[in-house]
C-alpha cells in the first residue's frame, strides 16, 4: 500500500471523528493530514511524512484555535432582569432592615428588602437581585435649591418691562 492511501484512511478516519465531535478537535490534523498526503506523492521517506503532518498539525491548532474560539465564542445578554439594576425607583410599601418591603422600579413592582429602614416614596436604586427579591438603597436626594424672593421677582419683572419701553421708544425716534 502506497503512503498517501494511508494519508487518505488517516485523514478520513481524523474527519469522521470531528464530524462526530462539535469541539474542533481534530480539524487541524484533517488539514495537516492533506498536505502530508500531497508530500507522499513527492517523496518515500515515512519520518518526513509524519513530521509534515505532526508539526503542522500542532502550528495549525496553536495559531488558529483562540481565534476560532473567540469566533464562536457567544456572546453574554442580559436577562430582562439584570437589566434592572441601576435603575431608580420608589418605595411603594415601607422597607424595614433586613424585611420584605415594596417598590416601583420599570414599571413593575417588586419585593425589596435592604440594609436600612426606607420610607415611603422614597427615591431607591436596585443593587442587585436575590432570589424573587430586589436588593435596593436609598438615593441620596439633593437639597432644593433657594427661591428667589416675590420681591426680586417683582423687580426683575418692572426691569424688564422699563428696559422693553425704552427700547421700543427709541426705535420709533429712529423712524421718524
Amino acid at each position: 500500500m502506497s503512503y498517501w492511501v494511508m494519508w487518505l484512511i488517516v485523514v478520513i478516519l481524523l474527519a469522521i471523528i470531528e464530524f462526530a465531535t462539535v469541539n474542533l478537535v481534530s480539524i487541524w490534523f484533517v488539514l495537516s493530514g492533506i498536505v502530508a498526503m500531497i508530500v507522499s506523492l513527492f517523496t518515500d521517506l515515512f519520518y518526513v511524512q509524519f513530521g509534515v503532518f505532526v508539526l503542522l498539525g500542532i502550528v495549525l491548532m496553536l495559531v488558529t484555535k483562540p481565534m476560532l474560539n473567540k469566533m464562536l465564542a457567544e456572546k453574554e445578554t442580559k436577562l430582562n432582569l439584570e437589566r434592572i439594576i441601576g435603575m431608580e425607583g420608589v418605595v411603594t410599601e415601607q422597607i424595614e432592615k433586613n424585611k420584605v418591603g415594596e417598590v416601583k422600579v420599570d414599571g413593575k413592582l417588586w419585593s425589596a428588602v435592604a440594609t436600612t429602614k426606607i420610607p415611603v416614596d422614597s427615591l431607591i436604586k436596585a443593587k442587585a437581585i436575590d432570589g424573587v427579591k430586589l436588593v435596593v438603597e436609598k438615593v441620596k436626594e439633593e437639597k432644593p435649591k433657594k427661591k428667589a424672593s416675590t420681591s426680586t421677582k417683582k423687580t426683575t419683572a418692572a426691569k424688564k418691562k422699563t428696559s422693553t419701553k425704552k427700547s421700543t421708544s427709541k426705535t420709533v425716534k429712529k423712524g421718524s
